[in-house]
C-alpha cells in the first residue's frame, strides 16, 4: 500500500512540474500543501513555497513555525512577518486536516495511508513573456480539480469532486479573486522573488560530465552533475547526428548543494563506438556553452577496480527519493482569516505571501 501511494504521489508531482521543455526559459512561483494521514513519523500538515527549483519558505505541524528557507528571504521580511504567517498557518493546518477528513469520506476510505494535495501558482517566460497561472488538487496522487482560468471555472476529474466544484463556483467573488490572483498577482510576486534572490535563482553553474562503465559489455552512461538551473538537455550523437535508438533517459535529480544530475545511457559495443564517433552532448538552460565529451577509451571511466564513479548516482537516486517526500508533503501558503475563511491582507513588499490565496474547504 505504502509503496504504491508513493508511486502514485511521485506521478502526480512529475506532471506538475513538467510544463515545458526541459531547456525552457520559464520561471515558476509555486505554493504547495499536504494533509496527511496514516503515515508514521510523517508530520500531518505541511507548508511550502518555491521559485523555480528552491524551496523559499516552510512549515510543518511537527514545529509549528514558518521559517524561511534561503538567506534572502530572512532579509526581506522582518520577523513580525514570520509570527503572523505561522499563526495563520497554525489556523489552516486545521482546515485541511478537515479536508483530508472529508476526502476519505467521499471516496469510502475508513483507514490507511491517504494524501491531500494542493498546488498553485504561476509561470513566466522573460524571454518571450508568456504567463501562465495553475492551480490543481489532488488526493492519493490523482487528480480531484483544477482551475481553468479562461472559462473562470472549476474542473472536477471524479465524481467525488463536483460537490467542491460547485460550492467554489458559486462563490463569484472568490472566482474572481482566483482568476486575478493566478494571471496577475502572482506574476508581480514571481518577478519581485526573482529580483530579491537574483544572485540564487538567477545564477548559472555548468556541469561536471564524465563517461561511467561498469563492464566493457555494460551501456556506458554519460552522467552530467552539478549544473544550475535544473533545465538540461543530454543526449547521444553518433557522427554528428542524435542517436535515439538504444538509448535511455534517465532523470534530473538534486544534489545536496543545490544543483542537479542526469545521466543517459547508451548500449553500443566497443567495436561499434570504435568505428564511429559518438559524442555526449549536454546543454543547460542559460549556458550558450554546448558541453562535449567524446566517447573514447580514455575518456571511460569504471568501477572495476573502484567504486567511486558509481557512488553519484546512487546517491542522487537516494536524494531523489527525499526530493520526492518533501514535495509530497509541501503546500499552499494561507492567508488572514475572515468570516468566510482565509483571505489575503496586503500586498506590500514586506508582506508577499500574504498576498496569496486562501484556504478553501473541500
Amino acid at each position: 500500500m505504502k509503496t504504491r501511494l508513493i508511486s502514485a504521489m511521485k506521478t502526480y508531482f512529475i506532471l506538475l512540474f513538467c510544463f515545458h521543455g526541459a531547456l525552457s526559459v520559464a520561471h515558476f512561483l509555486r505554493y504547495f500543501y499536504t494533509a496527511a494521514s496514516g503515515i508514521p513519523d510523517f508530520p500531518e500538515f505541511v507548508d511550502m513555497g518555491m521559485v523555480n527549483d528552491q524551496v523559499i519558505s516552510r512549515y510543518d505541524s511537527i514545529t509549528k513555525r514558518k521559517v524561511p528557507k534561503q538567506s534572502w528571504m530572512e532579509m526581506v521580511f522582518d520577523q513580525q512577518y514570520w509570527d503572523d504567517t505561522t499563526e495563520n498557518l497554525r489556523e489552516a493546518e486545521q482546515v485541511f486536516k478537515g479536508n483530508i477528513q472529508t476526502a476519505q469520506k467521499r471516496f469510502n476510505h475508513t483507514g490507511g495511508m491517504h494524501i491531500n494535495q494542493d498546488m498553485y501558482g504561476c509561470e513566466w517566460d522573460d524571454e518571450t513573456g508568456f504567463t501562465e497561472g495553475f492551480h490543481h488538487v489532488g488526493y492519493d496522487g490523482k487528480d480531484l480539480l483544477a482551475f481553468d482560468q479562461k472559462r473562470a471555472t472549476w474542473i472536477a476529474f471524479v465524481p467525488q469532486a463536483v460537490h467542491s466544484k460547485m460550492k467554489w463556483e458559486s462563490d463569484k467573488s472568490a472566482i474572481e479573486f482566483e482568476r486575478h490572483y493566478l494571471t496577475q498577482t502572482c506574476i508581480e510576486w514571481l518577478k519581485k522573488y526573482l529580483d530579491y534572490g537574483k544572485s540564487t535563482l538567477q545564477r548559472t553553474v555548468p556541469p561536471s560530465v564524465s563517461l561511467l562503465q561498469k563492464t566493457p559489455s555494460s551501456p556506458v552512461t554519460c552522467h552530467a552533475t552539478g549544473f544550475y538551473p535544473r533545465g538540461v538537455m543530454v543526449s547521444w550523437k553518433k557522427d554528428g547526428q542524435e542517436q535515439h535508438e538504444d538509448v535511455e533517459n534517465g532523470e534530473t535529480l538534486p544534489n545536496n548543494d543545490g544543483t542537479f544530475q542526469k545521466s543517459i545511457h547508451l548500449a553500443v559495443t566497443p567495436e561499434e563506438w570504435k568505428n564511429n564517433k559518438y559524442q555526449c552532448v549536454v546543454q543547460v538552460t542559460g549556458i550558450k556553452e554546448d558541453f562535449i565529451k567524446v566517447l573514447t577509451e580514455s575518456e571511460i571511466q569504471t568501477n572495476r577496480d573502484d567504486p567511486a564513479p558509481n557512488i553519484v548516482p546512487i546517491i542522487g537516486g537516494v536524494v531523489a527519493l527525499l526530493l520526492v517526500i518533501v514535495v509530497v508533503v509541501g503546500v499552499v501558503i494561507w492567508k488572514k482569516k475572515s468570516k468566510k475563511g482565509f483571505v489575503p491582507t496586503s500586498t506590500s513588499d514586506t508582506d508577499s505571501e500574504n498576498s496569496g490565496k486562501g484556504a478553501q474547504k473541500i
